[in-house]
């Protein structure tokens, strides 16, 4: 296969602010800890999708009964080091290119591929997108402005089909202060993961929960990370998207020896509410989550439960994921004043001298959903399987191999659909620099 990255092309500018940090840069290229510090990795990403909705729908408000392609991505990641200085400058680099490998109009809009814009055509043959992104660097701060990858309780980047969605703003982070972390950062366009168009951040429109057309100008976040020892760390962050929503977060990270394993605890409150001029409308959702696992000889028992409270689903920005524990691989469980609980098993096959293999499985039940225009009270269940291996020697040493599936049904299909999916991935990472 042809190497897919000159097909790459600029989709963001750095704008004013970039220009000026890479002209700092420029004038401090030579130094030697730029260059020896820079490292550039290769993910090649093969994905086989295929979700087939049991529901019998096929009319065009509920979409086709089928969504089955398979495609070929690759993913470069380069990342300069500093220059030396008080001041050190940088710039990294992201290159995406998808290849369509099947497809067909019938059942095309899967999130691997763009739609090709003409429904009897399906999706694209190929695409590609790029982002870049200055970076500076003065003691243990570091300001980046440009193409982004967050991964954060308030925003986290979607990673689940062939590419990443990318963000484009500044961060800033902080580790001034011995075992506290700082961040603030604004946030103003996003590239869809099947995409690669800059679009103007907005809210996910999930099950028709809100609109989809409502966009904002920019996104703000900051937030405190404490590690108060070795078992316990806390977390405070806030988040605002203009004239939309305004949300806290509040989490406990914890874990404890307990016999002879370990026992954890991760415990997570969200709390949204409507902003300056409301454009979605009114937003009222208190968000509860918790997950205790404990984990011996290579399994893993976890248990967990989330409640939705307030007359709304939570909110989260389009092209993320929602921190929630029982955020799974089809559904979010987020729907208003839903209830819901996890029951989950790992096991970890090193245990009995098999590296590199690794299985799981869940359970997530939802309840009490506040179903729009009805007195139905919603209800459904999710039930996933995963199995991996990673090569452990050979010519394909490091190749990574995952089977995943899911079941999901629920009971209120005017706002989602029954779902049996498959999801097969193959993914090798390796270093070019």
């Amino acid at each position: 296969m042809r190497p897919p990255f000159p097909l790459i092309t600029p989709r963001q500018s750095f704008g004013f602010g970039a220009f000026v940090l890479c002209a700092g840069f420029t004038a401090q290229v030579q130094a030697s800890g730029f260059f020896e510090d820079t490292t550039a990795k290769i993910e090649s990403r093969t994905v086989y999708f295929n979700r087939d909705f049991r529901d019998g729908h096929t009319s065009s408000d509920q979409g086709a009964s089928k969504r089955e392609e398979s495609a070929q991505g690759f993913i470069l990641n380069l990342q300069s080091g500093y220059t030396e200085g008080t001041v050190g400058f940088g710039i990294d680099a992201l290159g995406m290119a998808g290849f369509q490998l099947d497809s067909s109009p019938d059942r095309s809009n899967s999130g691997l591929l763009p739609s090709s814009g003409d429904n009897p055509r399906g999706s694209k043959g190929q695409y590609a997108k790029m982002g870049l992104t200055a970076k500076v660097k003065v003691s243990d701060t570091v300001l980046k402005y440009g193409a982004l990858l967050p991964d954060l309780p308030l925003l986290k980047y979607n990673d689940g089909r062939l590419l990443p969605t990318m963000f484009n703003g500044a961060m800033l982070t902080s580790k001034e202060v011995k075992d506290l972390t700082f961040m603030a950062a604004r946030l103003d366009k996003y590239t869809a993961r099947d995409s690669t168009d800059s679009q103007d951040i907005r809210v996910h429109c999930k099950n028709k929960r809100y609109a989809c057309n409502v966009t904002a100008d920019h996104f703000d976040m900051y937030g405190f990370d404490y590690k108060f020892n070795d078992r316990l760390t806390a977390q405070y962050h806030y988040a605002e998207l203009e004239d939309i929503y305004r949300q806290h977060f509040v989490g406990l990270l914890g874990n404890q020896p307990l016999g002879d394993g370990v026992l954890k605890a991760d415990l997570r409150l969200l709390k949204s509410a409507d902003s300056g001029d409301a454009k979605a409308g009114s937003i009222d959702n208190r968000a509860l989550s918790g997950m205790l696992s404990y984990g011996i000889s290579g399994h893993t028992f976890s248990a967990g439960w989330q409640r939705m409270n307030g007359d709304n689903s939570m909110p989260y920005l389009d092209g993320s994921n929602p921190y929630l524990v029982n955020y799974v691989q089809v559904n979010d469980f987020a729907a208003a004043q839903e209830r819901s609980w996890q029951l989950r098993y790992d096991y970890d096959f090193k245990a009995i001298g098999i590296n590199g293999l690794s299985f799981l499985t869940r359970y997530v039940n939802g309840d009490h959903i506040k179903v729009p225009g009805s007195d139905q009270e919603g209800k459904e269940w999710e039930r996933d399987s995963e199995l991996k291996y990673v090569i452990q020697s050979g010519t394909f040493k490091d190749v990574s191999l995952r089977l995943r599936n899911a079941t999901y049904r629920t009971n209120y299909e005017k706002f989602a659909r029954d779902v049996d999916e498959t999801r097969l991935i193959v993914s090798y990472n390796f270093s070019v620099l």
